[in-house]
């Protein structure tokens, strides 16, 4: 018998966060995720995307065994924006059992009705700064830290309880050229010229603080009227730059500015960390970190995180220009493959970055599930 608790303590948060490395232990392609970030993000007390959601936690018991998590989660934010009364399921890991995905599945609607809402979605997260979309296409492949990796029966599971496809997400694998294609050299640089743009130069992490905010202004004006995206807000923008901004390899970090020295453009780029993550095992410490440091200094792997572009320069070939500075400096310290953001379908353009000039094939498929609540 399958029994559903909420998870309302520390412990029983410690095991939502730890259950993921028990059912995948072994598996080849997963990357874990931190469990110091995943409990940052599952706090309501350090997590400001709490401001305007709410969210509950669910485990799923077989014979006193943890055989399932799921989380549910009401954007007040997105349902506005969006005109929606959606609740969306996210952190959804199972045992190939019907009856556990079934039960957790269920939890999650019946607390979106009795909150009201319609339709359910996901997996999504808080924001789409989190982990999102289910693995469909791409189960031999090695994820990367900032993607959700999933069994290929999960997505059987969720479709035979009434849930169907709502919008795909795409990323590829990129062969690094031994040099940048002339058109992409010629296009970068006469955008450059036209436009009277730069692309900084960083040698220090610090250096990117004074133009982090500029960049999250223009993450929210490219990405706003994609997928169920929401603006972050100013005290996001700070949780993130906190978060992430102290790891990052200025190498690998790409804005480009106008003559008012506005960020119009932006690349962030890691050395991959999928490896040194499977290392570590979720955990920074005893020595988790060696692995990490040690990755994200010398690899021949990378991963482009987000980029975007101002509604003004979409379509100026301003992506160009940041893609030839990032291949050249992967070119010039070993980086071999590149694996690209998860980009949506219909979004051709952006396919066009990653594709035009290089050699690329698909990696992996992700998809966000949808079903009417029938209220």
């Amino acid at each position: 018998m399958i029994k559903i608790v909420e998870v309302q303590t520390k412990k029983h948060l410690s095991e939502f966060i730890k259950f993921p490395d028990k059912l995948y232990k072994g598996n080849k392609f997963r990357v874990p995720q931190l469990h110091i970030y995943e409990k940052s993000s599952l706090s309501s007390e350090k997590n400001p995307a709490f401001d305007f959601c709410e969210a509950k936690y669910w485990l799923a018991y077989e014979d006193n065994k943890i055989v399932g998590r799921i989380a549910g989660i009401i954007n007040n934010k997105s349902n506005e924006i969006w005109n929606e009364k959606a609740v969306r399921f996210g952190w959804i890991d199972f045992v190939d059992n019907p009856d556990v995905s079934t039960a957790l599945i269920n939890s999650v609607e019946n607390w979106g009705k009795s909150k009201g809402m319609t339709t359910m979605q996901g997996p999504l997260g808080f924001t789409d700064m989190d982990l999102e979309g289910m693995l469909v296409e791409g189960f031999n492949e090695i994820s990367t830290q900032t993607v959700i990796y999933n069994y290929p029966y999960y997505p059987v599971h969720l479709e035979k309880n009434g849930y169907s496809k709502e919008v795909d997400w795409i990323q590829f694998e990129i062969k690094v050229p031994d040099k940048i294609p002339d058109k992409v050299k010629r296009i970068s640089e006469l955008v450059q010229q036209k436009y009277n743009l730069k692309i900084l130069d960083f040698k220090k992490a610090k250096d990117i603080l004074p133009y982090a905010n500029k960049m999250f202004n223009t993450y929210n004006e490219a990405l706003r009227h994609l997928y169920g995206f929401v603006p972050l807000t100013e005290k996001q923008i700070k949780y993130y730059i906190d978060q992430y901004f102290s790891m990052v390899n200025p190498k690998y970090i790409n804005f480009i500015v106008d003559k008012n020295d506005d960020v119009v453009g932006f690349g962030l780029c890691f050395l991959s960390l999928s490896k040194a993550l499977m290392k570590a095992k979720g955990k920074l410490f005893p020595f988790g970190f060696i692995h990490i440091l040690k990755d994200m200094k010398k690899n021949d792997t990378a991963d482009l995180l987000i980029q975007g572009v101002t509604d003004e320069y979409k379509s100026k070939g301003v992506p160009a220009m940041f893609y030839a500075r990032i291949m050249q400096r992967f070119i010039d310290n070993g980086v071999k493959t590149v694996i690209s953001s998860s980009v949506l379908e219909e979004n051709k353009h952006s396919f066009l970055m990653f594709t035009n000039g290089y050699e690329a094939r698909q990696h992996m498929r992700r998809r966000s599930y949808t079903k009417h609540l029938g209220i």
